[in-house]
């Protein structure tokens, strides 16, 4: 899936919704009246807490977002941690206005839940309009040199399980429970943290060993760590390795089985304009490599497309990740 998910609430409750809003914006033009977003104040509802790699990401896009939109309206962040992405992506669908002024900033993997019927689920991915996401996922494990969890034999070897941080559901759960039943690892989910930020402070006081994210946050917001050697990069969960990573094993080439290799591998178009046109902006890519924030932008079609798939497919290894 991918990072930085953003959608915008339809701008009505009817099914129909997306044509109406499409031609609702077209008229507006034509007849020569001012832009839709004019005058207004755009709400992006980060689902993690302040800190972590999404409201990095938000915070930055949010101070180039309104320059691509007609009307130039004030942008305003909040952040709204908690049951894994959940209550974020809940208020988004049930509380805030069909009026295309609230944005949302999670983890894509949460639509999956959605499809596996997580409990607590309340929206409906199908009815939110997708954006864009401004980065690929690049998923990886990392712990801290004190865990004694310094490469991929100590892990496998641990005669314990080993404690990784999560937020109740998105990236750094799916990952655990995957690497537990893809590979095996001993593995001890603690799960209810708010974001990533208290999942690195958790490991840094030595209530944790470490967690599964991705490696644009964890290299962003843990630089220090790894650049000295206090956190170490142990694992990458993708079908090639990362650049940045050229030593760090694959999760996919210490699966045994297929089964297992398989389990790895698992104003609207105004906004959606601004949002292409905001992922190329030269200041943003500026702020973006100052903070050692990867941009590598998925459309909104693409995004669409993968949840079409998403949703249509028998996930026929839910039962093994629903042991974990």
């Amino acid at each position: 899936m991918f990072r930085g998910t953003i959608l915008a609430r339809k701008l009505t409750l009817l099914a129909s919704a997306v044509v109406f809003v499409l031609v609702f914006s077209v008229k507006i033009r034509l007849h020569g009246q001012e832009p839709f977003y004019k005058g207004k104040s755009i709400r992006i509802i980060v689902a993690t807490s302040a800190g972590g790699g999404f409201d990095t990401y938000t915070r930055i896009i949010a101070r180039h977002l309104s320059q691509h939109l007609p009307g130039n309206p004030s942008v305003i962040v909040e952040n709204m941690p908690g049951a894994g992405y959940l209550i974020g992506a809940n208020h988004i669908y049930k509380v805030a206005k069909p009026d295309g002024l609230t944005m949302g900033h999670f983890q894509g993997g949460l639509f999956l839940e959605q499809l596996l019927g997580r409990p607590g689920t309340e929206f409906d991915a199908l009815k939110y309009e997708f954006i864009g996401a401004p980065v690929q996922d690049n998923r990886a494990c990392a712990f801290t040199k004190a865990s004694g969890i310094t490469s991929m034999e100590k892990w496998m070897a641990a005669k314990t399980p080993v404690k990784l941080g999560g937020i109740g559901g998105g990236a750094p759960d799916d990952i655990a429970r995957m690497l537990k039943a893809a590979l095996g690892l001993p593995i001890q989910l603690m799960s209810g943290y708010k974001g990533t930020t208290e999942i690195r402070l958790a490991a840094e006081s030595g209530e944790l060993a470490g967690g599964c994210w991705t490696w644009d946050s964890i290299r962003a917001t843990w630089s220090k760590a790894v650049e000295s050697g206090d956190a170490v990069v142990v694992l990458q969960i993708l079908p090639k390795p990362h650049p940045e990573l050229p030593k760090v094993p694959l999760a996919i080439n210490l699966a045994k089985t297929e089964e297992a290799r398989q389990l790895i591998k698992v104003g609207i178009q105004d906004m959606r304009k601004a949002f292409q046109e905001t992922m190329n902006d030269a200041e943003l890519l500026g702020d973006t490599k100052k903070t050692k924030l990867d941009i590598e932008p998925v459309t909104v079609e693409e995004l669409e497309r993968l949840w079409g798939i998403s949703s249509n497919s028998t996930l026929l290894w839910y039962p093994n990740l629903r042991r974990f």
